[in-house]
């Protein structure tokens, strides 16, 4: 288990109410910090809220309902985190989902949403969080952290899944671009990349497709086989938020405009 203080800082984390984002709560408030999620589900915003607060009931939490993909929601999920808490220091860029469809059956209006899913779910909480990050900052002698969540697609793209490799191609450039521009402002930002996690997108597959009596364990197991991931299983939420909490504290700090690859071994390039 990773140890290290973080009271008195604060972190946002976007796509908070579950998996991959809820477990990164978990390890932030775990570690003393005040934490901030938001989430479109409102039942499962408020469902994952009670469950932190049961675990940490000392703990500094806001959970805020906001689609990233508007930018009110976004702007006022930034305005209630500086009226509460006065500043972040650490953003959490953690939404969307894979699109399957190959390049014959995605039509304009597809290409559209998942370009403006993945771009935007990233462009418009940075831009909302980038004064407190700039303030959090403090000439270099605070900690200000951009960590988004990508998928191994973004390099090794899939020919099933062609738009959303495409616009993980993409978004992982403006990554990049982002780190070298916000560099010499002292604010790191670096990503993860994905592979197959699990969650309730593939918990739902597993109780379409499980042959009677299979359970989720040897369900799984058996198609990391057919996916060839050398790790022969799939990653876990908590795997997954480690390698962000990594990158969005001090833990990391001499690291930006980097990945960790969190996909089990799938990854073919060197």
């Amino acid at each position: 288990m990773i140890q290290i203080d973080l009271t008195g800082q604060v972190a946002v984390v976007t796509g908070g109410s579950s998996g991959i984002g809820l477990a990164t709560a978990e390890l932030f408030l775990r570690s003393g910090a005040s934490v901030a999620i938001c989430g479109r589900d409102t039942e499962r915003l408020a469902q994952a809220e009670a469950a932190l607060k049961a675990q940490f009931p000392d703990a500094q939490l806001l959970a805020q309902s906001c689609d990233v993909l508007n930018a009110d929601d976004v702007n006022a999920f930034a305005q209630a985190v500086q009226q509460r808490f006065g500043r972040t220091g650490m953003l959490v860029n953690n939404a969307g989902q894979g699109r399957v469809s190959k390049f014959a059956d995605t039509t304009d209006d597809a290409w559209r949403e998942e370009l403006d899913l993945k771009y935007f779910s990233v462009i418009r909480p940075t831009r909302a969080f980038l004064p407190m990050l700039r303030d959090a900052a403090e000439g270099g002698a605070g900690n200000a952290t951009v960590v988004c969540v990508n998928s191994l697609l973004a390099l090794q793209p899939e020919p099933h899944m062609v738009a959303t490799s495409s616009a993980r191609a993409g978004v992982q450039n403006l990554i990049k671009s982002l780190a070298v521009e916000l560099a010499p402002q002292h604010i790191r930002v670096n990503s993860i990349l994905i592979g197959i996690v699990e969650s309730g997108q593939w918990r739902r597959r597993y109780a379409k497709e499980a042959q009677p009596g299979q359970s989720w364990e040897d369900w799984t197991a058996e198609l990391a086989r057919k996916k060839n991931i050398p790790l022969g299983r799939f990653g876990r939420p908590e795997e997954a938020a480690q390698a962000l909490f990594y990158l969005a504290t001090t833990l990391s700090s001499y690291t930006t405009g980097s990945h960790i690859d969190v996909s089990g071994g799938v990854a073919r390039h060197v």
